[in-house]
């Protein structure tokens, strides 16, 4: 056993962080960042944070718009909890100094509010056009300056311990196994409280706004250990990213429809409206399929998002890194649209967690977009993500703090990795070659329109895949890409699966063999129960 903590966080976005920062100080933390510490989502994220601040708008309507957007699925309670909570988690970022856009209102400067689609008010905070940026970078520096917390950089959470997968008798999570990805050691870390906090799985398409480390490893790891997932099939692609062949799908944020944007087909018609009376601020799911839609029927490459008709002074004040980033690529929005196309941006499902990010197994937590507490349903409205992030990481560490102070438990010594019957790979090419065909077949047969024969054909396929990454697994010494490969793999078939179960289209899912919403007896998660743990791969007693 190399390393024992108090709280083991895995992942470093918004979520882990704020739950590191508003543990008690005595605890002794670790978190873990397959990269740099701010290498995850949560630096991508541009919009905001949904928020009820001013007296013209209430918790109500933030409560009916999250549940209008999650088509029925959203659990009203969650919806109401994570509502009532967002002003206070607003004052708490203002207070670890997250340095959010204002105007001066009234007499004073106030926070600027902002809206976007699917919200019936102005109510998201937001740092000009980078608020992700601008959270994560501020949570990483006051993470950085706390004396009890260790930042495990270029580290890769390979599974977590359970008691059960040991033979301990009662379950319980005890830690991870983590390969450091500088050295290529896989060190064994003991924790009384272990929390998932890996963000979503976007990566498992072919176009994602997501950067690379977005591969469900959490998701993975819980499924193996033990934990129920829900709602897997339900993953959102966001309507406006950049079309450029350099471009890695740079995302378009949400806020430059709220500002006034258009889409536009390459004639330069205006299309939305005849899908849906919001037009450009219809949630997501319809824009994205509207998109999908007037592509396919033209044959067309992209479509264009439009705002050249805003004064230029306005674009660049309230989008000025979107603005930067498409000069790049000889783009300027204050005077021509921008080409976008959908790409697979967010997971709604995830790890079955309640209110205080609890799941299955004890002493494991789960919290952000890694986690499923109910509050997205069949589709996320814009700008909860980050603001759940927030509200559940302060709900765990709560728990955390009382547990532990309450009942502290015993840590039992864990066995050691062992490396020795196993050998160096002499066909990395087995794993970028399964990489890219995994993601290929879930982007054609599991992406924004679904159909019985296209889900049947990457069942198949990812169970092909399944297997062989299984075999290279167990012969081969283990790398960050291996890990990220099989746990990709993993979370494909659960979306698969949960995909194949919905017999309606709803939300996110869409069915050509079921294209009308169920009557109502489909209207409930859809959840998938593990089998049996398996087996470590190789142990030292």
């Amino acid at each position: 056993m190399d390393e024992t903590f108090d709280v083991l966080i895995i992942g470093s976005g918004a979520a882990g962080l704020a739950l590191a920062l508003q543990l008690p100080a005595d605890l002794r933390i670790a978190v873990l960042s397959k990269g740099e510490l701010t290498a995850g989502s949560s630096m991508w994220a541009q919009g905001g944070i949904a928020a009820v601040l001013e007296d013209t708008d209430s918790v109500e309507d933030h409560v009916e718009d999250t549940l209008v957007a999650g088509a029925g699925l959203t659990d009203a309670s969650v919806a109401r909890f994570v509502a009532e909570q967002a002003a206070d988690c607003i004052h708490w970022l203002l207070h670890e100094r997250v340095p959010f856009s204002t105007e001066h209102r009234d007499g004073k400067d106030q926070l600027h509010l902002t809206r976007e689609g699917g919200h019936s008010h102005r109510r998201i905070v937001h740092a000009a056009d980078a608020t992700g940026r601008a959270i994560e970078t501020t949570l990483e520096e006051q993470a950085r300056a706390r004396a009890n917390i260790t930042l495990l950089e270029h580290h890769n959470a390979v599974d977590l311990i359970t008691a059960r997968r040991l033979g301990h008798g009662e379950d319980r999570c005890l830690g991870a196994f983590v390969l450091d990805n500088q050295t290529g050691h896989v060190h064994t870390y003991a924790a009384a409280r272990t929390v998932l906090a890996t963000g979503g799985a976007s990566r498992v398409y072919l176009y994602t706004s997501n950067p690379d480390g977005a591969t469900g490893d959490g998701i993975a790891m819980a499924w193996r250990a033990g934990c129920r997932v829900a709602n897997m099939e339900f993953n959102q692609f966001h309507p406006t990213c950049l079309y450029h062949p350099h471009a890695k799908s740079f995302l378009i944020s949400e806020a430059v429809r709220g500002e006034g944007g258009i889409l536009r087909l390459p004639d330069g018609e205006r299309f939305m409206p005849r899908f849906d009376e919001r037009a450009e601020l219809a949630p997501r799911d319809i824009v994205a399929r509207a998109i999908d839609h007037e592509m396919k029927r033209l044959g067309a490459d992209c479509v264009y998002l439009d705002i050249s008709h805003k004064p230029e002074a306005f674009i660049r004040e309230h989008f000025p890194n979107i603005h930067a980033r498409c000069l790049e690529f000889g783009i300027d929005m204050t005077r021509e649209p921008i080409p976008v196309v959908p790409a697979a941006h967010y997971t709604c499902g995830g790890v079955v967690v309640d209110k205080a990010g609890h799941t299955d197994v004890p002493g494991l937590y789960a919290v952000g977009e890694t986690s499923f507490t109910g509050l997205h349903g069949a589709n996320r409205l814009a700008s909860n993500s980050l603001l759940e992030c927030l509200v559940y990481a302060r709900a765990a560490a709560a728990d955390i703090a009382a547990t532990l102070r309450d009942n502290p438990p015993a840590i039992p010594a864990l066995p050691a990795w062992d490396e020795r019957h196993v050998t160096d790979s002499d066909e990395q090419v087995v794993v970028s070659h399964n990489w890219h065909e995994l993601r290929q077949f879930m982007w054609d047969y599991v992406g924004i329109v679904r159909t019985n024969k296209r889900l049947e054909r990457a069942r198949r396929r990812a169970d092909m895949l399944h297997r062989e990454i299984h075999e290279y697994y167990r012969n081969f010494r283990i790398t960050a890409d291996l890990i990220e490969l099989r746990n990709l793999a993993l979370v494909a078939e659960l979306i698969i699966r949960s995909a194949q179960a919905r017999t309606e289209s709803r939300g996110l899912h869409f069915s050509l063999d079921y294209p009308a919403a169920g009557n109502g007896s489909e209207a409930h998660p859809t959840i998938l129960g593990p089998s049996a743990p398996p087996p470590y791969r190789n142990l030292l007693k």
